[in-house]
């Protein structure tokens, strides 16, 4: 058998792949996940809102001093029932799980802010009667009408511009 000296051929031969291929190859690898299915999606939101309820009154009860550890949990989760109660109850009638708004965001925010401020009331009104058993402050109503709505926001619009990335494949 001749060496590679003998013949001037390199021992090993790369084959060589157009580079249409490699780039395309190369993309694929980089490309983000298909976008999400609508079902998907609405479960993902699902869990994201009421993780932003837990954590709105996680934050309540800790800057209250109202306990800490895994023994305040229960209380917390009665604390963000009565938001997320009111939230799921008005927000799916006023379209802030439609289709049409998964990978828009700035149609994702816009229903959202509107979403809530329908929902704030029916929020304060179950919070009033199963867990204040009156009626609360005015300054603790906008606290809830602001934080929440910040804290729906930014899961909720990063949430569509992501599907919206995904879509467009970037």
């Amino acid at each position: 058998m001749p060496t590679a000296e003998e013949t001037n051929e390199p021992v090993t031969t790369k084959k060589t792949r157009p580079r249409k291929e490699v780039a395309r190859e190369l993309a694929s690898h980089l490309r983000l996940k298909q976008a999400m299915s609508y079902k998907q999606a609405v479960i993902t939101l699902v869990a994201g809102d009421l993780l932003c309820f837990l954590v709105f009154a996680a934050l309540g009860s800790n800057t209250h001093g109202e306990g800490t550890g895994l023994a305040s949990i229960p209380h917390i989760i009665v604390t963000a029932l009565p938001f997320a109660a009111g939230w799921f109850l008005v927000s799916p009638f006023v379209g802030a799980f439609r289709r049409d708004i998964v990978a828009r965001p700035r149609a994702m925010a816009i229903r959202t802010a509107v979403a809530w401020l329908i929902s704030w009331p029916v929020t304060l009104i179950l919070r009033g009667i199963f867990v204040d058993h009156g009626i609360p402050p005015l300054t603790f109503d906008i606290v809830v009408l602001l934080f929440n709505l910040l804290i729906l926001e930014v899961w909720r619009w990063p949430f569509a511009l992501n599907n919206s990335l995904r879509r467009r494949g970037v």
